[in-house]
């Protein structure tokens, strides 16, 4: 019980580790696809086309820092539950099976299956930021940038943005939000097809396992929780900038207290592009620490842990 408890704290950081290690990564593969930047470097020249240009960066800057919510959601869940079902196949190699048994996780297998993440780097990215990027013209395409709206209006905004964007999914070839954190199964096996060593089945098994595990009622509830809190803190982050002004009599504590401040969208823009460093910030990173310390999500952990910890399970 003890080694078993220890694996699993073990394995609760080094989801915080692996996860911050990889932002990095997540964030310039965002900006990449959505480079705000040249079309700021384009306004300081004064185009004859200067609308035209701030129309479009009102769409990139929406849709990268809402994409960076996303992917940072998905790439939390995904790892905590990938790290664990590890976990789970390690306890028994170090304890359960300790009779000179091939290992039923070796390196080489626990490397192939995290490889796995590049999938939502990639593919899984590109087609979520096409996705998103659809919903934010929705919305945002009709706003005018001399519009002003307070901080209860974009939240609503980004409500409906949201709506779009999930709701979507079951209508689209894409059933659910984990398609973009794994592949379907028949591209796994697929991409598989001749030569499969006992490693690579092994691999496809924690694959399948983890699958199951993503499209699971259970987790669809866990992945929801995040994206609410990583909205909420996105937007804790946006109320910063809505503050009343030094000498404002509006009490602090009412609740209304930023609903009266509005900015125009031309001024929201440049908050909201910016919104992609503090979100996939590795050092510190306050949005993934809250991400890996709610309470659903270190349940759900638990509960994979427990499941693949389990000898029984792995007879099936």
């Amino acid at each position: 019980m003890k080694l078993e408890k220890s694996l699993f704290f073990f394995f609760f950081n080094l989801s915080l580790f692996v996860v911050l290690s990889m932002l990095p990564t997540l964030r310039e593969a965002i900006l990449h696809h959505l480079n705000s930047e040249s079309l700021t470097s384009l306004l300081k020249t004064k185009p004859a086309n200067k609308l035209e240009i701030w129309e479009d960066l009102k769409i990139i800057s929406f849709t990268r820092s809402i994409v960076a919510v996303y992917s940072t959601c998905l790439l939390v869940v995904l790892l905590r539950v990938q790290l664990n079902i590890i976990g789970g196949y390690l306890y028994l190699d170090n304890s359960v099976m300790k009779n000179g048994t091939k290992p039923l996780a070796p390196p080489d297998v626990q490397q192939q299956y995290l490889s796995s993440i590049q999938h939502l780097l990639g593919e899984g990215l590109i087609e979520l930021i096409t996705v998103v990027k659809k919903a934010v013209q929705e919305v945002f395409g009709p706003v005018s940038l001399k519009q002003s709206l307070s901080l209860q209006e974009l939240e609503q905004q980004l409500a409906q943005i949201r709506q779009l964007v999930e709701e979507g999914c079951a209508s689209s070839k894409h059933k659910t939000l984990s398609w973009y954190m794994m592949p379907d199964e028949e591209n796994t096996l697929a991409s598989q097809a001749c030569g499969l060593t006992e490693n690579d089945v092994t691999t496809i098994k924690l694959l399948n396992e983890t699958r199951d595990m993503l499209e699971s009622p259970d987790f669809n509830t866990v992945l929801c929780t995040c994206l609410n809190r990583g909205f909420i803190r996105f937007l804790d982050n946006m109320a910063e900038f809505f503050r009343p002004p030094q000498g404002d009599s509006t009490p602090c504590t009412s609740p209304d207290r930023l609903s009266h401040i509005s900015l125009p969208l031309a001024k929201i823009i440049p908050i909201i592009n910016g919104q992609i460093h503090s979100i996939c910030s590795e050092i510190p990173s306050h949005f993934v620490q809250d991400l890996l310390m709610i309470d659903q999500v270190k349940e759900f952990a638990a509960n994979v842990y427990e499941t693949f910890s389990t000898p029984q399970e792995l007879q099936k």
